[in-house]
Parts: C-alpha cells; sequence; structure tokens
C-alpha cells in the first residue's frame, strides 16, 4: 500500500493501476510535432446536423432533468435502429445511459456482488476489467492467442473457465484492441453454455457497426442480440461515440431483459439521474441519419486500415494483420518486450503516440496498439516512416 494513500479509501480503488494509455500520452501532449494515435477516436468532428440538433434544443431551453431512462423519443429510436440489425428489440428493454462507459459501470453495479466470479476476455479495454473489480469481483482471465498477427479465442478453455459459480462473462467484439470478432456460432455456442452455468453474459458491441467482412447480412460484426432471447442474462452495451463520430458527448445505451430496466433507471438515477436532454436530441437526428453517416465513417475507416496495415507488414520486425472490426491495428516489435518504455521512447525520439499493449492485459506486453481513424490518410504514411526511421536509428 502506498504510504501516501488516504487511509479512508477503499483498498480496491487504491489497488487500481492508472491508465498506461495515459501515462504515455501524458508525456507527448501539447506538443505540436506529435503525431497522435494513442486514443481510441476519430479525429472527424460530429456532423454537422448532429451538432445543430444539440444547438437547436439548447436554444429552446431544454436545459433540464430527463427521464432517468432517457427521452421515450430516443429509446424508441434506439430500438428501431437495433430492431433493424437485430430483429425486434422493444424498447421496454432500452436504457439511454451517459456514454457507454457508464452504460457498462451500470451493468456491472447491476450485476455484481463483492466476491463474484467475473470472467473477462483479454486483451480488452481496461475499464472492463477494472469495473468487475471496482465492485469486488474475484476476476479470472481468458486469454486470447495471437497467431501470425491474428488473434483467436480458445473456445475450450473459455467454456472451462465459465462453471456454476461464474456469475459473468465479459467479452468485447470487436475487440479494443485486438480487432478480434466472435462469430456468430461461436456466440451462440457461448451463450448457450453461459445458459448452463446461469452466467450472465456483458457484451460490449460498441465496435458492430465497424466491420470490414461482409459476411453478415446486415453488414455488422456478429451480435449475441442476433442468438438471443429477449430474456436471456444478456446485457449488451452501445454507444454513439465510434460509428456516429461522437466520443465527446457521452451517450450510449444498454439492451437488457425487460424485467431489468425498471430497476436500471434506479441505478440511473444515483449515477447521473439522466443524459443532457440537448445531448439526447442529438442522438436522435443521428439515428435519423445513420445512412448518411455510418456508411461514410466505415468506408473511411476501413481506407484507414487498408492503407496503415501494409505499411506496417512492409516493415521488417513488425508482426501484424488486418483486424476484421474497430479502429486499431494491433501489432508486435521484434526486439522491443516492454511496449511501455517504447511508446515512451517513440513520443520522445520519433514524435510518434501510440498506446501500449500492456494497457489492454499482461499477455499484451511488447504489443502496440494504433488507433487509424485518421480524417487524413497521409498521416498514417508519415507515422509509418517515423516508425522506420526510429527502428533505423543507432
Amino acid at each position: 500500500m502506498n504510504d501516501k494513500a488516504p487511509p479512508f479509501m477503499r483498498q480496491t480503488v487504491l489497488d487500481l493501476e492508472e491508465s498506461r494509455i495515459r501515462e504515455v500520452a501524458n508525456a507527448g501532449m501539447g506538443r505540436p510535432d506529435v503525431l497522435a494515435f494513442w486514443f481510441g477516436e476519430s479525429d472527424e468532428v460530429t456532423p454537422d446536423v448532429v451538432r445543430q440538433a444539440a444547438i437547436d434544443s439548447m436554444q429552446r431551453g431544454e436545459t433540464f432533468y430527463s427521464h432517468n431512462l432517457g427521452l421515450p423519443e430516443l429509446r424508441q429510436a434506439v430500438s428501431d435502429y437495433m430492431s433493424s440489425l437485430h430483429g425486434p428489440i422493444h424498447m421496454d428493454r432500452i436504457a439511454i445511459t451517459s456514454g457507454g462507459v457508464n452504460a457498462l459501470m451500470l451493468a456491472a453495479q447491476a450485476l455484481i456482488d463483492a466476491g463474484d466470479e467475473v470472467v473477462a476476455v483479454t486483451p480488452v479495454w481496461p475499464n472492463l476489467t477494472a469495473q468487475a473489480l471496482v465492485m469486488g469481483a474475484q476476476l479470472k482471465c481468458v486469454a486470447l492467442r495471437p497467431v501470425n498477427g491474428q488473434w483467436q479465442l480458445d473456445m475450450a478453455a473459455l467454456k472451462a473457465a465459465i462453471t456454476l459459480t461464474t456469475r459473468m462473462l465479459i467479452v468485447n467484439s470487436p475487440n479494443n484492441p485486438t480487432g478480434w470478432t466472435l462469430s456468430r456460432a461461436e456466440q451462440a455456442e457461448i451463450l448457450a453454455h453461459c445458459r448452463s452455468t446461469g452466467t450472465w453474459v456483458l457484451a460490449d458491441e460498441v465496435y458492430e457497426r465497424l466491420y470490414y467482412d461482409t459476411d453478415t447480412p446486415n453488414g455488422c460484426a456478429p451480435s449475441f442480440l442476433d442468438v438471443a432471447e429477449p430474456d436471456d442474462r444478456l446485457v449488451v452495451v452501445h454507444s454513439f461515440s465510434k460509428s456516429f463520430l461522437m466520443t465527446g458527448w457521452r451517450l450510449g445505451w444498454l439492451v437488457m431483459p425487460p424485467a431489468m430496466t425498471p430497476h436500471m433507471g434506479k441505478l440511473i438515477e444515483f449515477n447521473t439521474s439522466c443524459a443532457s436532454v440537448f445531448t439526447q436530441r442529438a442522438g436522435v437526428v443521428a439515428l435519423q441519419n445513420t445512412a448518411d453517416i455510418t456508411p461514410r465513417v466505415v468506408a473511411h475507416l476501413k481506407a484507414c486500415r487498408n492503407t496503415l496495415v501494409p505499411l506496417l507488414q512492409a516493415v521488417p520486425g513488425v508482426q501484424v494483420a488486418p483486424s476484421k472490426g474497430g479502429m486499431y491495428a494491433f501489432f508486435k516489435l521484434e526486439g522491443h518486450p516492454d511496449a511501455v518504455l517504447t511508446a515512451k521512447r517513440l513520443v520522445a525520439e520519433a514524435g510518434l503516440g501510440l498506446a501500449p499493449g500492456e494497457a489492454f492485459a499482461p499477455e499484451a506486453a511488447g504489443w502496440l496498439r494504433w488507433c487509424f481513424a485518421s480524417k487524413d490518410l497521409s498521416r498514417l504514411a508519415q507515422g509509418v516512416e517515423r516508425l522506420k526511421g526510429w527502428l533505423a536509428a543507432p
């Protein structure tokens, strides 16, 4: 325990690790010469039509509280949107949240008691595992394994880890940082196993529209909602951040069994009370304009991926494969086993900002995450040139 730590704080909170991504980014923030690819967001601003909806709402004076579960108009719009992708999903299963991370924390608060066993598929965005630890869970991790740069799941190992004592499985697909994506058959197998053990599935599917394969009829990554019944022990988290370019707006939603929704409203009251009305108005307009916004975002991100990955593959000592989904290239540098040190050196010596694999799991040590969501594709090529120059330096 840190002797300087406040003695009145929970030990669980004191033991939480600080973000390794922030640790690297803080070393380069404020430097105009740094090409920053460390955070998971595009450098494109939110579309005009969405921003204008929020402005119009504020001009109408909509600056007051809303319903805990969200504006009925937005819940219905989310219901219609999700139903168009995954079959009927009634609005009584929808709760609007203040971002995807808030949705994930609400799910953890609703379902995890101190001492509960939680299984997580890793590497994964560290907030997901940290939230379980905040709730006092006993965390078990099942690691993906890289094969020629492509990360894969050992289904037998996952099923062996999920037993009658497992309260929750946390899974993020498409995955941040690896781009690994579950198939529909794998989701059905996992769900069937969790039904047999009475285990809840918390599925972070915020990247489902950022999917570059063409093996699904709706153009999305496979979703647990495609294979589940409404009353299954399944909670799915979504966000406006990625596919609508709304990271700073902090707006997301939960899909859950209908009996759970009123109680989730109570938790929202005790966390944030509600999402702001003008933000929700922007969300309604974003969904109304999905056909104009999201396909363009996805097409551009695919072009970003197809620009960056071949350039990285041509660099000697780099191990990388194109991701099926998400907005990241996750790669390994031969001879550089400490990615935190490597990332800090790249900032200081090459002006290149990447996220270290150790931020996501111990098994990702030596790997680096590059967010390729760049408005200007030439920035990606410039970043690779900086990496090559750094590797070639004596």
